[in-house]
């Protein structure tokens, strides 16, 4: 290829990463993202995510694991404004010390429904970059069942499939795309309300992602798709569980994640995965530590 045809190969792909909002594009795989869903169009992603706690430094040796399978559906209203749902089934185990032996408890269905807007509220494009800034709001709904038990009683809050409460969230996602690498940033606060007398910690998050393209090395024309090298930092502050009216002193803390992962993207579909490492875990009294999170997916726009 001669550098005249590399050159129009070049302007070509920009404004092609620019305008075809309808294609799929990189984007972070831990939170949200500034960049849009097209008009009538319809964005589709299955995430499965493993978490696992332990390291309880507590006498009961809480070992903690859970099994997501989480459905997000999202649809276009317009270049700028998008609602997403998102259904999660989840599957949760708990062991524990109790008396003179080890028991395990768990449970298993739907969780709670999320539903939420999104709007780009300023997008400033130009060739080969674009640089969005959008807020969203959203409700979480009690749809999972949050009175479960077993023949040891009604199972514990970190055991129920739904919170039993209606819980609002919102923030800021700001995204700054280009030929060879993505940037995004998110912050956000959920407000969790009470229900069966108790009431999870709000949650303040602070987000970032890196998603570096590494192949191809050189664009050009014929290309089937783009794998791009992440990286993501989570930083999550989560203030005390109320339990019948009372501070839990073993609940809350702040997280800070590191999270690398790969991403391949085509037009319309993107396969990625990542895992999340905790870095700093300054968490109150005996509050259960997070070991890890591994997520793998896909999404669909159509």
């Amino acid at each position: 290829m001669d550098k005249r045809t590399g050159n129009y190969c070049l302007a070509g792909l920009s404004l092609l990463l620019v305008t075809m909002t309808s294609s799929a594009l990189a984007a972070p795989i831990t939170f949200n993202t500034a960049l849009p869903v097209a008009k009538e169009e319809f964005l589709f992603r299955q995430q499965f995510i493993v978490m696992q706690s332990g390291d309880d430094p507590g006498e009961a040796k809480r070992d903690r694991s859970e099994t997501i399978s989480a459905t997000t559906l999202a649809y276009g209203i317009s270049n700028r404004l998008a609602l997403f749902g998102v259904l999660p089934y989840r599957d949760i185990d708990l062991s524990m010390n109790m008396g003179a032996g080890k028991i395990n408890r768990s449970n298993v269905g739907l969780g709670d429904v999320s539903t939420f807007a999104r709007y780009i509220f300023q997008q400033k494009n130009q060739a080969g970059r674009t640089l969005r800034l959008a807020a969203f709001a959203g409700l979480k709904a009690p749809t999972g069942d949050d009175t479960a038990s077993d023949s040891l009683g009604t199972l514990p809050p970190p055991l129920q499939l739904g919170s039993g409460s209606w819980d609002v969230f919102g923030g800021m996602v700001v995204t700054r795309q280009t030929l060879d690498y993505q940037l995004d940033a998110q912050l956000s606060y959920r407000i969790n309300n009470e229900a069966n007398n108790f009431e999870a910690g709000d949650v303040l998050r602070l987000d970032a992602s890196l998603q570096k393209r590494i192949w191809p090395r050189e664009l050009g024309s014929g290309i089937p798709g783009f794998a791009y090298a992440v990286l993501e930092v989570n930083v999550i502050n989560q203030s005390k569980n109320i339990i019948n009216g009372v501070n839990d002193a073993n609940s809350g803390g702040t997280k800070v994640l590191l999270a690398p992962g790969l991403q391949y993207v085509t037009r319309r579909w993107i396969a990625e995965t990542v895992v999340q490492f905790p870095v700093m875990q300054n968490l109150n009294g005996n509050a259960l530590e997070l070991n890890t999170i591994a997520r793998a997916g896909v999404r669909f726009n159509f």
